[in-house]
Parts: structure tokens; C-alpha cells; sequence
């Protein structure tokens, strides 16, 4: 993966030391539609890149920088191996979560319904109530084998 000026602004904007190997994982994830676990990203990465010497625990370790950063998102899901998974776009969103933990975002418009459908009095409550700031929500549906 080339060498991206872009990435390396983007990251400072965010407070982000950029290293190649950093780099080569974020656009990997950017450009992934899939919601890659941290071990496909490692293969990802390895089949298209010269990665010296990166590790699984490098991907791991840049992941939680990542989301720390706020460049991505983790996603819990249901399936059977508690694997996250990441996505780097950071618009509000929709998720479905299928029975094999795979995770495919909702179609735009439908997002924009759901999410558009959320009282801004309702989040203000949960911010006074539970002494928070919410910055971003976000809504999962779990999908059940029928």
C-alpha cells in the first residue's frame, strides 16, 4: 500500500503517531466493507503488502489506537468465537449482525430513518441521567436463524 500524505494528516489531526505499519492497517480497514476481525485484517494486510516484520499483536495493539483515536469503531457481536469487529467509517450508522457474527451495514436511507427516528430529548435524558455525553449513537439489530 502506497505511502498516503493524506493518512499521515489524518492521523495528526487525531493525535496519531503514523508508522508505515499503522498506515498499511487503516487503509486496509478503510477500504474493507466487510467489518474485519482483527486476525483478517493481519491476513489482508499480509496478502497485500511488504509487512516487515508486522504481528498479529501489532494489529491488535494498532486497532485499539485506532478506535482510541477515533479513526474507527469496535463491534461486539453475538457470534460464537466473542471475536470484535472494526469499522473505520465513523458516520452514523446502522449495523445488522447475522448469526455468524458477520456484519454488514444498513442500507443509507434505512440508517438515516432509524437514526433519524431517535427523540434528541430522549438523548439529552440518558446524558442528564446517567451523567454523560453521548457522541455518537449507534444501533445494532441481531438477526436470529429462522
Amino acid at each position: 500500500m502506497a505511502d498516503s500524505p493524506d493518512i499521515r494528516e489524518l492521523f495528526a489531526a487525531h493525535g496519531l503517531r503514523w508508522t508505515k505499519q499503522r498506515e498499511d492497517i487503516y487503509s486496509a480497514l478503510a477500504v474493507c466493507k466487510t467489518h474485519p476481525t482483527a486476525e483478517d485484517l493481519f491476513q489482508l494486510v499480509h496478502s497485500t503488502s511488504e509487512p516487515a516484520g508486522m504481528s498479529l499483536a501489532t494489529v491488535y495493539n494498532t486497532l485499539e489506537a485506532l478506535t482510541q483515536a477515533g479513526l474507527c469503531r469496535r463491534l461486539t457481536t453475538a457470534a460464537a468465537d466473542g471475536a470484535a469487529r472494526f469499522d473505520a467509517d465513523m458516520s452514523n450508522h446502522a449495523h445488522v449482525i447475522l448469526p455468524s457474527g458477520d456484519v454488514r451495514d444498513l442500507p443509507a436511507d434505512l440508517s438515516a430513518e432509524v437514526l433519524g427516528h431517535l427523540p434528541p430529548d430522549l438523548l439529552k435524558r440518558i446524558e442528564e441521567r446517567v451523567g454523560i455525553r453521548i457522541a455518537r449513537a449507534s444501533v445494532e439489530f441481531t438477526c436470529h436463524v429462522r
